[in-house]
């Protein structure tokens, strides 16, 4: 194993300064082919690392679409970019193909950047790599205020980023989010260099970067808030329904289908079923002002779930290869109850032997499909090669194998597993 040195602790450091306002003052908003072409020919000329963040609509338009992008790099200074105006970045992105892009909380813009033409081929992500380290707070702001002492503006990350012409406070506020991330990336790679911990955050990088785009969720509509308490296929049926007619007029109108109708009402819907359009109104919020003018159209919707036959109703559950749910595990099978007990106790130590998250130490989905369905040969190259097959890295697999094949082979010597 590799030694790591401890965590990294929080010691009295002097208030942290203020980050009022970017260093070059706030860029212009580039939104015509003109300012694009500008753009890329600079950070085509630019050097080094390219800081890179977008800022969505989330809560107020249909999507995660990306309506700001805000990028930082020696040589070019800041960039603020509107993708409603420039729809299509890929020069922007093959300009900037072969540096590292820095981004915190990677996953959650990469999507969005790619919907534009954005696609690294490398990347540093500040939240994952504060993590590895050992920080205990790992959001934008207190990483940057604990490692670099300054404190960045808060208030604008839940806008609506749709607005236009954006406010000059956001704007400044998108701006500095970029402005010191490549300072941040720079000490947190030392920080990981000196815990030795810099070539597991390389390898989780590399994956994050290669990922492939995630598939369409099958049945969506499964991940309503509150369907636990829906009962029966025909109440799910009404569920899929109410969620299909939400969602297609929120795509039509460009909103968030929350805005139009929360999933309170689609499930209050199911639960009580309804005879009536009168019944439905009286179910909370069908009968707010704003819920009754399209009272017809979400009727409607229930009535094609109440007219459909058996056999095109929903089954309770999506088929899958997964594991049950752990809390199940001890009733249907004792001895995988006791290979998972034992597993994320020896995975619990080696995390907290490293300082690291558990979670990022290993996914819990693998600890769980190894000790469902154990391989016949439990040696550390046999957990090694399953742990590989549910997606592990080679990093993670080097420190976790040889304790979980001890501890799940210990297990089977006693008879238990």
């Amino acid at each position: 194993m590799t030694d790591a040195s401890p965590a990294v602790e929080a010691v009295p450091s002097p208030p942290a300064v203020p980050l009022l306002a970017p260093r070059d003052g706030v860029p212009a908003v580039v939104s015509d082919p003109e300012g694009l072409a500008a753009t890329v020919a600079a950070f085509a000329q630019g050097a080094g690392p390219v800081a890179v963040d977008a800022e969505r609509a989330s809560g107020y338009r249909y999507g995660q679409r990306a309506y700001l992008v805000q990028l930082r790099r020696a040589g070019a200074g800041t960039a603020l970019v509107d993708p409603v105006g420039c729809p299509d970045l890929a020069t922007l992105g093959a300009a900037i193909a072969d540096a590292e892009w820095v981004l915190h909380a990677a996953s959650q813009d990469l999507p969005c950047l790619a919907e534009v033409g954005l696609r690294p081929s490398r990347l540093f992500d500040t939240e994952l790599a504060g993590r590895l380290a050992g920080y205990p707070r790992v959001g934008l702001g207190p990483l940057v205020e604990e490692v670099l002492g300054f404190a960045l503006e808060k208030g604008h990350a839940a806008a609506d980023w749709s607005t236009r012409p954006l406010p000059e406070p956001w704007l400044r506020y998108a701006a500095l989010d970029v402005e010191v991330l490549v300072e941040l990336r720079d000490e947190l790679a030392g920080v990981l260099a000196e815990q030795g911990k810099l070539a597991w955050a390389e390898e989780e990088f590399a994956a994050l970067a290669a990922a492939a785009p995630p598939p369409p969720r099958v049945d969506p509509w499964r991940r309503t808030s509150g369907l636990h308490r829906v009962r029966g296929r025909r109440g799910l049926a009404v569920v899929r329904a109410l969620w299909e007619a939400r969602d297609e007029m929120a795509r039509r109108r460009d909103l968030a289908p929350g805005r139009l109708l929360p999933d309170a009402a689609i499930v209050n819907a199911a639960v009580a079923d309804p005879a009536t359009a009168a019944d439905l109104a009286a179910i909370a919020p069908f009968n707010g002002q704003r819920t009754r003018r399209h009272l017809g159209y979400w009727w409607s919707a229930v009535e094609r779930a109440k007219a459909l036959p058996d056999d095109a109703l929903p089954s309770p559950t999506l088929p899958s290869d997964a594991p049950p749910p752990a809390r199940a595990w001890a009733d249907r099978d004792p001895a995988a109850a006791a290979r998972l007990g034992a597993a994320r106790t020896a995975v619990a130590a080696v995390a907290d032997e490293h300082t690291l998250p558990v979670e990022n130490l290993l996914s819990p989905d693998s600890v769980r499909r190894l000790c469902w369905t154990p391989p016949d040969d439990l040696s550390v190259e046999g957990v090694a090669a399953a742990l590989l097959a549910t997606g592990a890295r080679e990093w993670q697999i080097g420190l976790t194998a040889p304790v979980l094949s001890g501890a799940l082979r210990r297990l089977r010597h006693k008879g238990q597993a």
